[in-house]
């Protein structure tokens, strides 16, 4: 079968397509005939090496799919041959108290299939039953095969970790990117309100389009000052960082007293000095969040499905144009989710 690997770390160029042994299930596992699978900024950390990962090469990308149920091991009985499924990513031991109270992400051992395990970039993937989910019915393939992970990384941050309510004023850093659109998404689903940043002025029409009710190009204005003008001096409940170390310190200068800062990623680096003042004197609180739990990606999809909200898909890319496809994101230039269709 077909497969995007890579065989070491390193750049774009070490991302390759390959034909690559098929996988058959283990004991309670299943095999997907993957249909389309979403691009994540994980991929380019797995590519490029995470700090303490090992992984046996040659390593197959990707930690979204939607797919077939095409084959399912022994003790299988919540998955069924034919079966129409999206995935969650996340990987626990299924023993542990984490595991056990269905907090998966929590796991002593946490992984997450793409990084721990082959991945979804591939015409076939195997993975855990318990991790299958089936799509909602709603959502095109395209659509779903970028769906779970991002929507359920905005998912937890906003309401599994920030407890946002209806009336709240979140700020996005970044609009554009697969968890900060699906944050603008859900945000307006829970009934907040949402300033967005970006540096294009397209990226915040389309973001405007969306329900935004703010938009701010951190280029042209300066953010806390626009925030401050725009909440009319308070300050914003929730700052929603999945950026790192360049937007920090815009965080602690745009939240209320008592406010809140949730953050999921470092696309821009992974170290950044804190205000220790502003943050016990102004009341912070300060939230890490990693994917999100089975069990809240079951509430999400039913919240999703009800309300009929769908993924932004920026560019479907064939299976062989991956490192295409990885370059766009990684320069930036998609405002939705880019997916691999696989195979159709």
């Amino acid at each position: 079968m077909k497969a995007a690997i890579i065989e070491k770390h390193g750049e774009l160029d070490v991302l390759e397509v390959k034909n690559v042994p098929v996988p058959q299930p283990g004991p309670d596992e299943v095999v997907l005939k993957v249909l389309c699978a979403g691009l994540n900024h994980l991929d380019i950390w797995v590519r490029k090496g995470r700090p303490g990962a090992s992984l046996e090469m040659p390593h197959i990308l990707g930690s979204d799919a939607v797919g077939v149920v095409e084959a399912v091991g022994e003790r299988v009985e919540s998955a069924t041959v034919g079966e129409e499924v999206v995935l969650y990513p996340g990987l626990g031991c299924g023993r542990c108290e984490f595991c056990i109270r269905g907090r998966q992400n929590l796991c002593t051992s946490f992984g997450i299939i793409g990084l721990n395990r082959p991945g979804t970039f591939a015409e076939r993937v195997a993975v855990p039953a318990a991790n299958v989910y089936p799509k909602p019915a709603h959502m095109s393939c395209d659509e779903a095969g970028g769906f779970a992970l991002a929507y359920l990384t905005a998912w937890h941050m906003l309401v599994g970790r920030a407890r946002i309510r209806a009336g709240d004023v979140i700020l996005i850093h970044g609009i554009g990117g697969g968890v900060a659109l699906c944050a603008l998404q859900l945000a307006r689903l829970l009934g907040a309100e949402v300033i967005a940043t970006s540096s294009s002025d397209d990226k915040l029409k389309r973001a405007r389009d969306l329900g935004a009710g703010h938009t701010i190009n951190y280029r042209e204005e300066d953010v806390p000052t626009r925030v401050r003008d725009i909440t009319a001096g308070r300050g914003v409940d929730v700052a929603f960082d999945t950026v790192g170390a360049a937007t920090w310190p815009l965080d602690f200068a745009c939240v209320r007293r008592g406010g809140t800062i949730v953050i999921c990623g470092i696309t821009t680096g992974p170290v950044a000095e804190t205000n220790l003042q502003a943050l016990y004197w102004n009341q912070l609180t300060v939230l890490g969040s990693t994917l999100g739990s089975l069990a809240e990606l079951g509430q999400m999809a039913r919240a999703v499905t009800i309300s009929r909200l769908k993924p932004v898909v920026d560019e479907v890319f064939p299976l062989e144009q991956a490192r295409d496809a990885m370059g766009k994101m990684e320069a930036g230039r998609q405002f939705g989710k880019i997916v691999l269709s696989v195979a159709r």
